[in-house]
């Protein structure tokens, strides 16, 4: 009698059988799409995770829309509810890997033009006090080049609706 695999839920790529929401040429649209072999760590309708090639911590994850959406200034008041799925997400992932002081964690995004990808992504690190000197001057709190996410969530409630 042959063995039945056990179907592989949340890590599989979610699959675009359209063009809608994936740009051929953005790197994290092809991670999602499994295209890169990135490790995905979740992956589901509306979100995926992955490492960081460079992390800046012991655990460094990214978190992503698995659709592509612009980078966080160009977000409105009507993607409050994504960030903080991008979040929860992450608390998530670290707790998988058995991060569990959550209170010494970095959640945030690079402000353009100091993001890399324009793909919206949101960087969480953790433990952030065993940062190195220059992540923690790339990853900085109150800078022109990186907002945590609580920040950019009261940027967000604060815009005028666009609906």
């Amino acid at each position: 009698m042959a063995a039945v695999e056990a179907p592989q839920p949340a890590l599989a790529a979610v699959s675009k059988t359209s063009s809608e929401g994936y740009e051929k040429k953005c790197i994290f649209c092809k991670i999602v799409n499994n295209e890169m072999g990135t490790e995905l760590l979740h992956c589901d309708e509306d979100l995926s995770c992955f490492r960081d090639i460079k992390p800046a911590a012991p655990h460094h994850y990214l978190v992503v829309p698995t659709k592509h959406v612009g980078n966080c200034k160009s977000l409105g008041k009507e993607h409050v509810p994504l960030v903080k799925r991008m979040v929860e997400a992450g608390k998530e992932i670290l707790q998988k890997n058995d991060v569990t002081d959550l209170s010494d964690v970095r959640y945030g995004f690079h402000w353009p033009p100091f993001c890399s990808v324009t793909h919206l992504h949101l960087h969480v690190l953790a433990p952030a006090s065993q940062m190195s000197l220059m992540s923690r001057l790339f990853y900085r709190l109150n800078s022109y080049w990186f907002i945590t996410a609580d920040q950019l969530l009261e940027l967000l409630n604060s815009k005028e609706d666009t609906n």
